[in-house]
């Protein structure tokens, strides 16, 4: 299979190299952001974030690796993911709040806090600590994806009064390099776990210095910020929960959100015990998947750029994933997997993943009112957490014990509901052409954690 994956990380790599070049090429005003107090500020910001996300990046590889080189089952394994999404949803309606209140320096600096005692406690083989372990990295993931960048929009805003529009700028950045870190991660980790055979613990260590230098760095270089104003957790809440049933655009895009990134949870899991037979390594076939996934964002922006609408766009998107899982329902049927595949169908999934998050965040921004966006995203994460994990607990149940076909039968029905809700928001979109925003407002979760 080794054959297969590097041919596979060769051949994505170069067309998203390609991709990513063109896209480049494709902006409308080159000196939008060039301004160098700007660019002083936004490398500032990166030098912080990007260590962050490379942190996170270097977790995603080995974590079920690690689980079943400790000797636990598959079931096992799947109820401590379950812990993870839990946390993560469950503090991630808290965590904007807690951010504006209690400053968000401070909530920065205890996400690096908390992240390197997650990877620390990797070292244990006590199922409990790794629990506990899943339930804090869940909790400073949510921080991850909450304090910031609020920090930088209220720095870019309050504290230098750039140009609104420039924070499109900087985060576009931002996931263009989120993705290059992500390859680099996975071929890193593989060096460091395989071919210097220091296991599938090694990354998780690797990730702590990277994490005590961004808390330095936060700690050293910004500022600490607040919201200037208050907000009562059951207002948003309330409020966020009658904005997605006064407006069925609104619902249809949680609806699509809730399918799509709940079926790319399910896929978080099960990549690595589909390949795991062939024994391939597993930092290569990662950075293969987010070399697919930056191929993908490299053809959004290109079509994006020569007017295609969004809507198809996501549209596509949902049909290409909806390929890669009926591939995958083929390729691991009992007693006559195929891991050669299963691997191309799982890089067509996250080839359509690339152009998914940038289409959704498109989406997000001119249909969902700007005052509600933390609140209604809010309730969005919680079908998506709930559905991926009713389905992976249900490798409890006998009827899902004898391979992974079931679940991808499962992942394809959703796929299904949502390329139909998504014919649904076009035409829908179509009606409310001529009420929509000008300007998009995109940040780099829309592209990030696909692992």
């Amino acid at each position: 299979m080794m054959t297969i994956v590097y041919a596979g990380f060769l051949a994505f790599g170069l067309v998203a190299l390609v991709l990513q070049i063109l896209a480049y090429r494709t902006r409308t005003d080159v000196s939008v952001g060039n301004n160098p107090q700007f660019l002083k500020f936004q490398r500032g910001y990166f030098a912080v974030y990007l260590v962050a996300m490379f942190a996170d990046w270097l977790q995603g590889p080995y974590l079920y690796k690690l689980y079943s080189y400790y000797g636990f089952q598959e079931a096992q394994i799947a109820v401590l993911y379950v812990f993870g999404f839990a946390s993560t949803v469950i503090i991630g309606m808290w965590a904007p709040m807690a951010a504006d209140q209690f400053g968000r320096k401070k909530l920065c600096l205890a996400f690096t806090v908390l992240y390197s005692l997650s990877c620390f406690l990797k070292l244990f083989r006590s199922y409990g600590i790794l629990i506990i372990g899943r339930i804090i990295g869940g909790v400073a993931t949510s921080v991850l994806f909450s304090a910031f960048e609020a920090w930088y929009v209220h720095e870019h805003i309050e504290s230098h009064d750039f140009p609104k529009e420039w924070i499109a700028v900087t985060f576009s950045r931002a996931s263009t390099w989120n993705g290059i870190l992500a390859v680099t991660a996975g071929l890193i980790t593989n060096v460091v776990s395989e071919w210097f055979g220091m296991g599938p613990v090694a990354p998780y260590m690797l990730a702590i210095p990277c994490l005590v230098l961004a808390g330095v760095l936060v700690s050293t270089h910004w500022t600490e910020n607040y919201s200037s104003h208050k907000t009562k957790f059951r207002k948003m809440c309330g409020d966020g929960f009658k904005g997605i049933l006064s407006s069925e655009m609104i619902f249809m895009v949680g609806a699509i959100e809730a399918l799509v990134e709940s079926v790319i949870y399910i896929v978080i899991f099960l990549w690595t015990p589909i390949l795991e037979p062939s024994k391939p390594s597993l930092g290569i076939v990662f950075s293969c998947f987010m070399a697919s996934i930056l191929a993908g964002q490299g053809l959004f922006q290109i079509l994006s750029s020569r007017h295609f609408e969004v809507p198809i766009l996501l549209i596509t998107s949902c049909g290409i994933s909806l390929v890669g899982t009926m591939l995958c329902v083929s390729s691991t049927h009992p007693g006559n997997a195929n891991t050669n595949l299963s691997f191309i169908a799982l890089c067509i999934f996250e080839f359509a993943v690339g152009i998914y998050f940038p289409a959704m965040g498109y989406l997000r921004s001119h249909i969902i009112p700007e005052q509600h966006s933390w609140s209604i995203m809010s309730w969005f994460r919680v079908p998506i957490n709930l559905i991926s994990c009713i389905v992976l607990m249900l490798l409890h149940e006998d009827v899902f014990l004898h391979g992974n076909r079931m679940i991808f039968v499962v992942c394809s029905i959703l796929l299904l509901l949502s390329l139909l809700s998504a014919f649904r928001l076009l035409r829908l979109w179509k009606e409310n052409e001529s009420s929509r925003q000008e300007t998009v407002l995109m940040t780099s979760e829309h592209i990030h954690n696909i692992f």
